[in-house]
């Protein structure tokens, strides 16, 4: 079985724990995902069926769209609901409303350099960040380019001091540390209570299914057909070449065919209309890309 199943991820779940559930599920030997999600997070996960995982290239660079909620007057070492408290802070409500968030979140939109939190996956010196925070070690961390596309206000719970926002993003933008840092403009602090993703470029939240509706629907033709993502409509967009016998089994061997055409990315089809992947023409040639 080959394609991308648009997961929504269940709260408790790491990343990897999904893809070795629908590998169990569909009984498969290969299959990925495109970008983590936090175990107490949910939503939107891409999941790579089979040779479609060699797509990660060009999926994991994708903008993504999240739900979110900040609670304020509290701060945890994992910038999440799942550390423990390291401070505790008085909001002053008198001075907090929806017009004042709304203001202060529209500060962060544009390009930004944002700090990691020490409670993520990124290595140093061949080590995770997280590795160090449990060793209680101090790791000096730079500073990286992010992208807010539009950050909107949901709502305001005045009663549980918790902010409801949805962002649009780039890939590398870090929502805990977002959090905190629109909690420190607020006068306050804060953590992340809750994180649903959405969107992943044009995966979104409403085309996708959890683990035991794929279960219950593994041997149903009509749902895997309905949900299965094909590369076709990934690259819906591209322009098309069709390719005789003789330059299919040229290009399927992965010899470079002269073509006079724009270089670029294109959609590569036999003589009988059938899809074989994606190729790419530079200096008027046509090199192989993704066969599947």
């Amino acid at each position: 079985m080959q394609g991308i199943l648009i997961i929504n991820k269940e709260k408790g779940y790491t990343s990897q724990d999904v893809v070795s559930k629908v590998k169990k599920i569909l009984n498969i030997k290969k299959a990925g995902h495109t970008g983590t999600l936090d175990p107490m997070a949910t939503g939107v996960l891409p999941v790579l069926l089979g040779n479609y995982t060699k797509l990660s290239k060009y999926l994991i660079e994708h903008d993504k769209k999240y739900q979110v909620k900040l609670k304020l007057g509290e701060k945890r070492d994992t910038g999440d609901s799942e550390g423990k408290i390291t401070e505790k802070q008085n909001v002053e409500l008198e001075n907090l409303n929806e017009t004042k968030i709304i203001e202060i979140l529209n500060t962060f939109i544009g390009e930004s350099e944002q700090i990691p939190p020490m409670y993520s996956a990124i290595k140093v010196k061949g080590k995770k960040l997280y590795e160090y925070a449990r060793e209680g070690k101090e790791v000096k961390l730079e500073p990286r380019k992010i992208n807010i596309y539009k950050i909107n206000l949901i709502q305001f719970n005045k009663e549980n001091q918790e902010i409801e926002f949805e962002v649009m993003c780039s890939k590398g933008t870090y929502i805990r540390s977002l959090c905190e840092d629109i909690a420190k403009k607020l006068g306050t602090i804060g953590y992340m209570s809750d994180l649903k993703r959405t969107n992943v470029d044009r995966f979104n939240i409403e085309n996708a299914i959890t683990l035991d509706e794929l279960e219950n629907n593994k041997s149903n033709i009509d749902f895997m057909e309905k949900h299965l993502v094909k590369m076709e409509t990934i690259f819906g967009s591209l322009k098309k070449i069709t390719l005789n016998n003789r330059k299919k089994e040229l290009f399927l061997n992965g010899v470079m065919i002269t073509f006079e055409l724009e270089e670029g990315m294109y959609n590569i089809y036999d003589s009988n209309n059938s899809y074989l992947g994606t190729g790419i023409v530079k200096n008027e040639l046509l090199k192989r890309d993704i066969i599947l």
